[in-house]
């Protein structure tokens, strides 16, 4: 493949380029599922292409085929020098990319058991065990479990000496129950509502997470919050497990710290972002306890990688640190606008045919002191909620509402008594986080995988972790609707 991409480069520079990179990308994955006992879909695909991007005069370029030859290639960097060319009579000031050391490397996704070689009719068997008991109870109407994994081979080579070859394994597992009665319907998921047990590793990820232990759990839970009272409309102080927090986490520090929304890239489709230039290094985003970190390294973070798409290593950086606004999520091309001489290695593109963008990196919020029976001893009257269900966050990332599958009173003493169905809250970024006082230790601190947030015009998907213990936000309005 080395050969193939210093084809690119050499038409590239031919033709006028500043710049250019060439991503040769394989990509192999599986996807299960089981509904009600049937199989839903068993389904395995592989791709192979490869995309260009080129600077000419100032302005980018890109072009992607699947057609994997040399001639091909050479088509395909001369067409991304010619879009750059065109680009650039319209251009309002140069592409300037932060230095970055040249880079030879190879870099893989650490794991144990490759899971693309793991039999289907085993996997079926285990998804079957996890049905068998979700519908043991007749009002559970709709039992889902599933498993997806990728394998990906990525080459990157650039004309300023850069060659990475790197392989990323991701695997994910879960499963719901959907219980039904007297026209009353709620689910309960395992371990996450959003993508189950998601991470960079191989099918240990599957044997570790304890899916038949918790079944019975999860099916009993959905069928008690059938009689269950909806949580009564207040102020409360809220403990968000950190399967919720992920989210929260995702919605109003992720995606408000993406510099290329701050500058307006997104304002025709998801909205921009309230965390502008000026608010850096003074916004007080959150109390003193709050640290939010990016982390391209962490094991088993979906966004964990050897480099990302601009060739920049992994790396961990701070964006709130000791509750004040510190840092963007950055790419070569923005880092100078951050006053950051280095990219903090944002860039990913979803495939070969995108053209990369900023993209959260794996954020999380770094743990407290506190096991979770202290902070639930030290919050009677306060709730407890798990599990997302719905959200809602305006276009500038300030005002939100988030939904939870179930929510539990906290007793005095710290006893989980009452539970509650369709338990919301509500509140405003910055005075959210600043109201937080409490957050468990690491021994309850948990990377939780997203594996579909959706960015740009068209549409592209990324993968990404959020590491969250649970946490205590204080006098937050809590039950403010019904789902």
């Amino acid at each position: 493949m080395k050969e193939l991409t210093q084809v690119a480069l050499e038409v590239a520079k031919g033709k006028g380029a500043d710049y250019a990179d060439i991503r040769i990308i394989n990509l192999k994955t599986e996807s299960i599922s089981l509904r009600n006992g049937v199989v839903g879909s068993i389904d395995k695909s592989e791709s192979l292409g490869f995309g260009v991007r080129a600077i000419v005069n100032g302005s980018w370029g890109f072009a992607a085929s699947s057609e994997v030859s040399k001639k091909e290639i050479e088509r395909i960097a001369a067409l991304a020098c010619e879009t750059a060319r065109a680009s650039s009579t319209l251009k309002g000031k140069d592409v300037r990319l932060a230095p970055e050391p040249v880079h030879t490397e190879r870099w893989q996704t650490p794991y144990l058991i490759d899971p693309l070689k793991i039999t289907v009719e085993e996997k079926l068997g285990l998804l079957s065990q996890i049905d068998s008991i979700l519908r043991k109870d007749q009002r559970v109407k709709v039992a889902q479990s599933y498993m997806n994994f990728s394998n990906e081979r990525q080459y990157l080579a650039t004309t300023e000496g850069t060659f990475i070859d790197q392989t990323l394994m991701r695997s994910a597992v879960g499963y719901s129950a959907t219980a039904v009665d007297k026209g009353e319907m709620q689910r309960r998921s395992y371990p996450s509502s959003h993508g189950g047990c998601a991470m960079t590793a191989g099918y240990e990820v599957v044997l570790g997470a304890r899916l038949l232990e918790n079944a019975d759990r999860v099916r009993d839970e959905a069928v008690a919050l059938l009689s269950a009272p909806s949580l009564p409309s207040g102020t409360r102080d809220v403990i968000l497990d950190g399967s919720q927090l992920a989210l929260q986490i995702h919605e109003s520090c992720g995606h408000p710290t993406e510099l290329d929304r701050v500058l307006g890239s997104e304002a025709n489709y998801a909205g921009t972002s309230f965390l502008t230039l000026e608010k850096l290094g003074k916004l007080k985003y959150g109390s003193s306890i709050v640290n939010l970190v990016i982390d391209g390294t962490i094991p088993g973070g979906l966004a964990t990688v050897g480099f990302d798409d601009d060739g920049v290593r992994a790396g961990r950086y701070y964006l709130v640190k000791d509750g004040v606004f510190v840092g963007y999520q950055t790419n070569r091309e923005l880092a100078h606008i951050a006053r950051e001489e280095r990219s903090r290695g944002c860039n990913r593109a979803d495939g070969y045919s995108a053209l990369p963008m900023v993209r959260q990196n794996n954020l999380s919020l770094l743990p407290g002191e506190l096991t979770l029976e202290e902070l639930l001893a030290d919050t009677p009257g306060g709730v407890y909620m798990l599990n997302n269900k719905s959200w809602s966050i305006d276009q500038q990332r300030i005002n939100f509402q988030f939904g939870c599958e179930i929510a539990y009173e906290i007793e005095k003493g710290g006893k989980l008594g009452k539970i509650y169905k369709n338990p919301t809250y509500q509140g405003i970024t910055d005075k959210f986080w600043n109201s937080c006082d409490a957050i468990c230790s690491s021994d309850y601190w948990t990377l939780w995988g997203v594996l579909n947030c959706g960015k740009g015009q068209p549409g592209q998907t990324a993968e990404m972790s959020h590491g969250a213990a649970p946490t205590r936000f204080r006098n937050v309005t809590v039950g403010v609707g019904s789902q």
